[in-house]
């Protein structure tokens, strides 16, 4: 395939459908991308071979430009000195230089009009690349978005499956036979003579709370009689 032709598919293309279409878009993007980049550098050399061969004619040009101014000055040197003979010789030569300097001016012409169109070209196809990357560096991003999302659905799945729930249920119970083993330690063993203090200091004061309500509720009948 020709530069020109790539040149021409790659800047018709439109990237979004292609990408829409595309199995897997980011390894789409990504050959794009590098067709983008190749034809780019041939076109940039192609340019480049343009821009040496314009100048060659230039210097060509002005070499006959010199020419030109020479042999007009000899015809005029010729017919001061009445030699009309060199005199028509030169201006021959001159010219022949004019003629050659007339078609390196068209030559020139149709150089500027390929330099134009490949700068126009090389703008819009870096145009063109540069909204690729762009494309590009969204793709990346939500690749990375969606193998982040996906990840963290796995674990949620995981998390709740009937493995992890019997493990934690097993692990619920282990807590609450633990649990119920440190209650039993101290069940059935005899009190100590300071809980047995502690229980008749205890009793006292009940009954003594008892002993005044009981009091209380005796004023108030002899009160009420």
């Amino acid at each position: 395939m020709g530069i020109f032709t790539r040149f021409s598919d790659i800047i018709s293309s439109n990237i979004n459908s292609m990408l829409d279409k595309a199995e897997d878009p980011e390894k789409m993007i990504k050959l794009m991308i590098h067709e983008m980049e190749d034809t780019l550098i041939e076109l940039k050399s192609s340019c480049a071979d343009v821009i040496a061969s314009s100048r060659k004619i230039e210097r060509r040009f002005e070499d006959f430009g010199e020419k030109i101014n020479l042999w007009s000055k000899r015809a005029a040197l010729a017919v001061a000195k009445g030699r009309d003979d060199l005199a028509r010789e030169a201006l021959i030569e001159k010219r022949r230089f004019s003629e050659n300097a007339e078609a390196l001016t068209s030559e020139l012409s149709d150089y500027k009009e390929f330099l134009k169109q490949y700068h126009e070209d090389i703008f819009e196809l870096e145009d063109k690349l540069k909204s690729a990357k762009e494309k590009k560096r969204i793709l990346v991003q939500r690749h990375k978005r969606a193998t982040g999302k996906k990840r963290a659905h796995e674990e949620i799945r995981r998390s709740d499956s009937v493995d992890t729930m019997a493990r934690f249920d097993k692990l619920e119970s282990r807590i609450e036979q633990m649990e119920a083993e440190a209650d039993l330690v101290n069940m059935g063993n005899k009190p100590s003579v300071t809980d047995e203090f502690e229980d008749l200091t205890i009793d006292d004061e009940i009954e003594k709370e008892l002993a005044n309500m009981k009091a209380a509720q005796d004023t108030k009948k002899g009160e009420s009689v």
